[in-house]
């Protein structure tokens, strides 16, 4: 077997980019204007003690649209020609989420730390776990399935194959029957089309929250947890299921989202109170206090609750905004701002993120202890009132994602779905791939100790208020801060500035590093030692360099947690180069060389680039290992478990509190 490796392949792949531009302009496809789609929110106003799934769906308006030959959220390099959701006709592909957010890293949780996600929605979905599928094969993902273990769907009890309403379809086609047959004019047929319009909703949620769970986590167990109606308490028994045991006599999640919200009650619930496992809670989809949903209510006689939603109001959770991700047509992050289109001038609401001050609970002391909280308009010291949000992901509807929604009595289909209800199983899943909570009893504190790091992307323009931000063209309604309209020029609760703010939180992730808090870098599983033999022994690890030593192990332990670590001049060493450029037989092991700022533990992953279903997708050939390396530079061996056969593969090193690097080698 010859066996090569170019310096010169960057070099080649410019060229080819460079020769090939003016075709990929020629054949490039931009997006739509917003004017050309609605945005919808999917749940109706509840009643009270009642919560609504805070999703919006994208529905297009005009011919051009409908025809679903522009992509969503990004100008792509290719032209959309059979309108597929794998070609970005219907949003957000998996592939895109994670070049915006965690370009580099293999979307799996370490394997010494398994990790299961569960999703509390409310109804049955009888084909929830028929959509997953159709999904994986759209993006060709892996399987997660019932039968492999991957996927599991119980009721607010925990317990499988008793779910709530509707049990079946026939169940569903019965209540629908109530509803028709009283055109609604009875009570029972009011509550009955009431039901009939939540279940199908529900469903959509529920569709959405387990796929994108997926989508971002690929080796995460995920559990649907059903409560029986969208009431809070059975929400609050569905929670408590989810927290301790997601099927009977199964574990507890590591990570639960909770992409709904109800009106903010007196007392924090136990529900959301349970240390040691990250819970997200979406921080709402109308705007700083719901202003937007209230506006548009008012203009039809009706009316609806201005103030925060829970349960992302409380302390006890991470509460998740919407931003507006706009990606180059390579799919990494262009920019991201507050989310907020607001009500139209023909009255429709087109939603906003959501966020304000709770009015009766207290803000944690890591939050009210960043440098601008003063400015956030919340209170000063420990009688401060709880800031919505703590972090921020994706959610406008009009760069939203590419969801498949299986209904509840068959057929479906894809959509694009947007709000903060892709926002918070977004980032309950990146902390799944991060290894959870990693002992931290409420890790929205490790999120606020990575603030102005490199690991967040800060989201420093827009607001979530009536004037958006801008306060310089005549914006109406009161500037009186914490009115129902807008909170008031340079206040942070629904205007976004450098630092800490209620529209973003801290900001939007920028790779893994702030999932992982200063603590959690030692908890990695021991590895063997080197040589030690056996089919899972650990690569052969030689280090040198300045604080390769024992002593200096740990010493990421006595960083500062706003530390940037850099890992820089990745590359083969000498000695490999010489071995692929003279055609070894066999190709066991790689080595090479990297420099460190400062030395700290680095994960190293190697996958190969191989072609599944039609789709090229780089596939992990063994668990990340983590390995401590000293300041300066490090030569490490890469013994691998068999031999590299021909293709190509890509090495890539993650240093705790730092950015990937990644090399790619060809071997022929």
């Amino acid at each position: 077997m010859h066996c090569s490796i170019r310096s010169s392949l960057i070099a080649l792949v410019v060229a080819c980019a460079m020769l090939c531009a003016g075709v990929a302009q020629a054949i490039a496809a931009s997006p739509l204007p917003a004017s050309d789609y609605a945005a919808r929110p999917v749940c109706g106003a509840p009643v009270p003690g009642r919560a609504r799934c805070l999703g919006s769906e994208l529905v297009p308006e005009t011919a051009a649209a409908r025809e679903r030959k522009h992509p969503l959220g990004i100008t792509r390099a290719q032209a959309i020609s059979a309108g597929a959701a794998s070609e970005g006709a219907y949003g957000l592909r998996p592939q895109d989420l994670r070049s915006a957010y965690f370009p580099g890293i293999e979307p799996d949780a370490p394997a010494a730390e398994p990790q299961t996600i569960a999703l509390v929605d409310a109804y049955n979905d009888p084909n929830s776990e028929a959509g997953l599928a159709v999904y994986d094969q759209e993006f060709d993902l892996p399987e997660c399935t019932s039968a492999n273990g991957c996927f599991g769907q119980v009721n607010q009890n925990g317990e499988a194959g008793k779910p709530p309403f509707p049990e079946d379809p026939q169940a569903l086609a019965a209540r629908e029957a109530i509803c028709e047959q009283s055109a609604g004019q009875t009570q029972a047929g009011q509550a009955a089309c009431l039901e009939v319009e939540e279940v199908h909703a529900w469903a959509l949620e529920s569709s959405s929250d387990i796929e994108l769970a997926h989508a971002i986590c690929e080796n995460c167990h995920i559990r649907l947890v059903e409560a029986s109606s969208p009431g809070s308490r059975d929400l609050e028994t569905a929670e408590q299921t989810a927290a301790r045991a997601v099927s009977q006599g199964g574990a507890g999640a590591t990570e639960i989202s909770d992409s709904w919200g109800l009106e903010e009650p007196l007392s924090d619930g136990a529900a959301f109170n349970h240390p040691g496992i990250v819970i997200t809670a979406a921080a709402g989809d109308f705007g700083y206090l719901n202003w937007t949903e209230a506006e548009a209510a008012h203009a039809r006689g009706a009316s609806y609750y201005e103030g925060v939603e829970y349960p992302a109001s409380s302390p006890h959770v991470i509460a998740v905004a919407a931003t507006k991700l706009t990606l180059t047509s390579t799919g990494a992050r262009q920019s991201e701002t507050v989310w907020n289109e607001g009500p139209t001038v023909a009255g429709k609401d087109e939603g906003a993120d959501g966020g304000g001050c709770s009015l009766n609970f207290e803000a944690p002391s890591w939050q009210r202890e960043v440098s601008d909280w003063a400015a956030v308009g919340c209170g000063t010291g420990s009688t401060s009132k709880r800031a919505v949000a703590d972090v921020a992901a994706d959610g406008d509807p009009y760069t939203g994602v590419a969801v498949y929604y299986a209904a509840p009595q068959g057929g479906g289909g894809w959509r694009t779905y947007g709000g903060a209800s892709i926002s918070s199983p977004i980032i309950a899943s990146m902390f799944a791939l991060a290894g959870g909570a990693h002992g931290v009893a409420y890790p929205a504190q490790t999120l606020y100790s990575h603030l102005d790091s490199p690991s967040l992307d800060d989201i420093a323009e827009g607001g979530d208020g009536k004037c958006d931000g801008d306060y310089s063209s005549g914006c109406s309604g009161s500037m009186t801060p914490l009115s129902p309209f807008d909170c008031g020029a340079g206040v942070l609760i629904c205007n976004a500035g450098p630092g800490y703010d209620g529209p973003s939180g801290v900001g939007a992730p920028s790779g893994l590093g702030a999932f992982r808090s200063g603590d959690a870098e030692g908890n990695d599983a021991p590895q063997k030692p080197a040589g030690s033999g056996g089919a899972g022994s650990v690569p052969a690890i030689t280090l040198s360099g300045e604080d390769a030593s024992p002593r200096n192990a740990g010493i990421n332990t006595l960083l500062r947690r706003s530390t940037v670590i850099r890992v820089s001049d990745l590359r083969l060493t000498l000695a490999a180069i010489e071995a692929l450029d003279y055609g070894w037989p066999a190709i066991t092991q790689v080595a090479f060389a990297f420099t460190l700022s400062a030395g700290t533990r680095v994960r190293i992953a190697l996958a190969k680039l191989v072609r599944r279903r039609g789709h090229w997708r780089w596939q992990v050939l063994r668990d990340s290992i983590t390995f401590p390396a000293g300041k300066g530079r490090n030569r490490v061996h890469l013994r691998t478990r068999g031999r590299l056969n021909p293709g190509r593969y890509r090495l890539t090193l993650t240093p705790v509190h730092g950015d990937p690097l990644s090399l790619v080698v060809d071997i022929r």
